[in-house]
């Protein structure tokens, strides 16, 4: 076994269009229940997914709120049908939004997962710093992903994913351990804020389609939730994301998308990576911060609010006094 999964993306570059066991790269190019259909029960490791919102891009019809959450349902069950007993379902979803109002999309999704016997293990906060300013409530600048699992008994592989430590060099004051280490040397949990670059105008990732979503976010939840030669579907694929993150960590991915233009732009991109030409934002990048590269800037506020300006402009972040 160890000896096929050596070889198998050395040898197996073949992108396929209909799914098999025997495959490493599907791309099915239609619907996702059709899909769906033709994987065996139980056979696969991690659903991970950022399904349409619903609100009106080119790749949906917007719907009635309960339409729409039908229709994810039965996605959803078939789902958790072809899941392994050990296998995880991370569904990454912002807000619905109707009349200006918003209403979480993981909110009203929860009770169909629990309605099917899948147990949640975290709410993660995916946060970033772009994205549409709104004038009449506070920007969103974050979404989640609800990740479940169907057993108590499942994959989690969490020294995969550790990030450095706030204080690497911290040590134990007094007791019996007093002198030594006292943080993982490994590095710590990464916790269930994970402050993410979304991919906009400027990111490395950035192609033509309007929602995106990082190749770095979809690897941490496949390092950490599948083992090297799983099995990773995304049923809504969009730009093939899922399955970059899948074979860069020698796992299978497979994945459903209906609009041809996104069909042939997953394959392409799928293809620049085998070939190891697809450029993406590293995990371990830091995430940019203007005034540590020196960008300084003068605000511009209205005279009420003079107060906020000699607090900005003195705070040590920035440096020094950035007012004329």
């Amino acid at each position: 076994m160890e000896l096929k999964n050596q070889t198998l993306f050395k040898e197996n570059h073949r992108i396929a269009n209909e799914f098999a066991l025997s495959e490493s790269i599907v791309v099915f190019p239609g619907d996702c229940l059709d899909l769906l259909k033709s994987i065996p029960d139980e056979s696969l490791q991690l659903v991970v997914t950022s399904p349409p919102y619903n609100i009106g891009k080119e790749y949906e019809k917007k719907l009635q709120l309960d339409r729409y959450l039908q229709q994810q349902a039965q996605v959803i069950k078939e789902c958790v049908r072809v899941l392994s007993p050990k296998g995880s379902i991370c569904w990454q979803v912002g807000n619905y939004v109707g009349r200006g109002a918003i209403i979480p999309l993981d909110t009203v999704l929860y009770p169909i997962f629990s309605n099917l016997g899948l147990q949640m293990r975290n709410r993660i906060i995916w946060h970033f710093e772009h994205g549409l300013h709104c004038s009449r409530r506070f920007s969103g600048r974050y979404e989640t992903i609800i990740w479940f699992t169907k057993s108590d008994d499942y994959i989690f592989n969490l020294d995969s994913v550790r990030v450095a430590q706030k204080y690497p060099g911290k040590k134990y004051f007094k007791g019996p351990k007093a002198g030594q280490y006292s943080c993982n040397p490994l590095g710590k949990n990464p916790g269930d804020l994970w402050i993410i670059p979304n991919v906009k105008n400027n990111h490395v990732e950035k192609t033509e389609h309007p929602c995106q979503f990082p190749v770095e976010l979809i690897e941490r939840l496949v390092l950490s939730l599948t083992n090297e030669g799983d099995w990773v579907l995304d049923p809504f694929l969009g730009t093939g994301t899922s399955i970059i993150a899948a074979i860069r960590h020698r796992r299978r991915g497979v994945g459903a998308e209906t609009l041809p233009k996104y069909v042939e732009l997953a394959r392409q991109r799928i293809q620049q990576e085998i070939e190891g030409t697809l450029r993406t934002r590293p995990m371990d990048k830091p995430i940019y911060d203007p005034a540590e590269a020196g960008h300084n800037f003068t605000p511009r506020l209205l005279k009420k609010n003079a107060e906020q300006i000699t607090l900005f402009t003195k705070s040590p972040k920035y440096g020094k006094d950035t007012r004329e």
